[in-house]
C-alpha cells in the first residue's frame, strides 16, 4: 500500500467518514503508510481537530512521519492555522514551516500565529517563519515583538527566525 495513491485516496475518504472507528482506522493506516501518505497531509491536519481521541492521536502520529506537504497545500493550511483547534493549528503551522520558502504566501498568517493563545502554536509559528527565511521579512515586526516575550522558548525561536530572515 505504501506506494499506492488509490489506497491513500481511499483512506482520506474514510478519514472524512461519519464513523469514529473508521476514521481512527484510516488515520492509523495513513500513519503506517509513512511518507507515502504525504498527499493526505491536509486531511490529516484536519483530523487533528476530530472529536475522537484516537483519530487525533493517529493523525498527529502520521504527521510526524511526513516531510513538506504537496504543492498547493498552502491555502488550506493557512486556513487551518487560523482555526480554533490548537492541535490542528500546530500541525498546519508545522507543515507550512516544512515547506520553507515555498510557504512565503503564508507569512501573514504565520505572523498572526505568533500571538496565538496556545504557546506551542506561537512557538511553532516563530520556527516556521525562520524556515521560510528571507521571504518572511514582512514578519520582522511581529518577530521582534515575540523576541521580547516572557516565554523564553518563543523569544529564542523568534530571535533565530530574525537571524534566518537576515
Amino acid at each position: 500500500m505504501a506506494g499506492d495513491t488509490d489506497d491513500i485516496d481511499g483512506l482520506v475518504a474514510k478519514l472524512n467518514a461519519g464513523d469514529a472507528t473508521a476514521r481512527a482506522d484510516a488515520a492509523e493506516r495513513l500513519c503506517r503508510a509513512g511518507p507515502a501518505a504525504v498527499t493526505a497531509a491536509v486531511a490529516l491536519v484536519r483530523a487533528c481537530g476530530d472529536t475522537d481521541d484516537q483519530v487525533r492521536e493517529w493523525a498527529a502520529a502520521a504527521l510526524e512521519e511526513l516531510g513538506p506537504p504537496p504543492p498547493g497545500s498552502t491555502p488550506p493550511l493557512v486556513e487551518l492555522a487560523a482555526g480554533a483547534d490548537p492541535l490542528a493549528a500546530y500541525w498546519a503551522v508545522t507543515l507550512l514551516g516544512r515547506s520553507g520558502k515555498d510557504a512565503a504566501d503564508a507569512v501573514p498568517a504565520l505572523a498572526t500565529c505568533l500571538g496565538a493563545d496556545d504557546p506551542a502554536v506561537a512557538e511553532r509559528a516563530a520556527w516556521a517563519l525562520g524556515k521560510v527565511g528571507p521571504a518572511a521579512a514582512a514578519a520582522r515586526g511581529p518577530l521582534e515583538q515575540a523576541a521580547g516575550s516572557a516565554n523564553s522558548r518563543l523569544a529564542r525561536l523568534a530571535r533565530e527566525a530574525l537571524h534566518a530572515i537576515g
